[in-house]
């Protein structure tokens, strides 16, 4: 009988040990994962008031002690939005990819490849940009992100100079008519390049009047006249010679000066009249931007 009772003693004493070493193990992951929680809290902190350089070092802190991987998703994305916030636009694309890998929805997968999109529209690489839509475009995960696509295809012409296209993939979007336009009226604001060298060839100045550049204009026109008389009369009093070489060295200089700078004045107030409105996009519109 003291046999039986020594081994059932030993039983009910094992159990309890395995009952306090479960107790415990519990309490050191509850622990342990309060810690994580609490790490993730202070770099969000950091991240909200826009130290991002040391929100990315408490990022990394967290990545380290989470042995579970509980944070990866949400860690990687956070640096990237940081690298993002700090303009090292190719360290934030590798972070959103590596948050792509590592999310486990579709809403935080497809929020990871969008932020890489708008990563390469703000490096201006818009090819790059262009490309991962067009992928997008044919990937099944994307079929309920079209109006994103095409939305963020808007921004990538944009970006690259070309409003038509910008002004086409915007109107698709319901979001996106305000930018529509907004652009539609700046194609209509601007000069047509055109226009200005073919009124130049006709009438020298006439490029120059027509893009406000008065000045220029009338000494174009005024040095045009000159020279131009100067070769007639020299033509018409049998100074061949005189004739030629002031027509050839003055007048035709002149006279394609003043188409190129026609062209010249159209372009840099197409370039004023863009940059006028991506400045006011970038202070006043309310919408999503890159």
């Amino acid at each position: 009988m003291l046999n039986q009772d020594n081994y059932e003693n030993t039983g009910h004493l094992g159990l309890l040990i395995q009952i306090i070493l479960i107790i415990i193990i519990f309490n050191i992951n509850a622990y342990s994962q309060a810690v994580l929680k609490n790490q993730l809290t202070f770099a969000d902190s950091l991240f909200t008031t826009e130290n991002f350089f040391d929100a990315i070092t408490e990022y990394k802190r967290l990545q380290f002690f989470d042995k579970n991987k509980k944070y990866d998703f949400i860690t990687n994305y956070k640096i990237a939005k940081c690298y993002k916030a700090g303009a090292k636009f190719e360290d934030a694309i590798k972070y959103f990819s590596i948050s792509a890998l590592k999310s486990k929805n579709d809403t935080d997968f497809l929020n990871s490849k969008f932020q890489i999109v708008r990563c390469n529209i703000l490096r201006k690489t818009n090819s790059n940009a262009l490309s991962l839509l067009s992928k997008f475009e044919n990937d099944v995960r994307f079929n309920n992100s079209i109006g994103k696509i095409n939305y963020w295809r808007g921004w990538a012409f944009m970006f690259s100079g070309d409003f038509e296209r910008a002004e086409y993939y915007f109107s698709k979007v319901s979001f996106g008519k305000e930018l529509a336009q907004k652009l539609h009226q700046v194609e209509k604001d601007k000069y047509s390049v055109n226009f200005a060298k073919a009124i130049s060839y006709i009438l020298p100045g006439a490029g120059q009047f027509y893009t406000g550049h008065y000045i220029s204009g009338l000494l174009s026109l005024g040095w045009n006249v000159l020279w131009g008389y100067l070769t007639l009369n020299a033509f018409g009093q049998n100074r061949i010679f005189d004739g030629l070489a002031v027509g050839s060295l003055l007048w035709l200089r002149f006279y394609r000066g003043n188409i190129q700078n026609a062209e010249r004045f159209a372009r840099i107030k197409n370039r004023e009249i863009t940059n006028k409105l991506l400045i006011q996009i970038q202070n006043n519109y309310k919408g999503l931007k890159p």
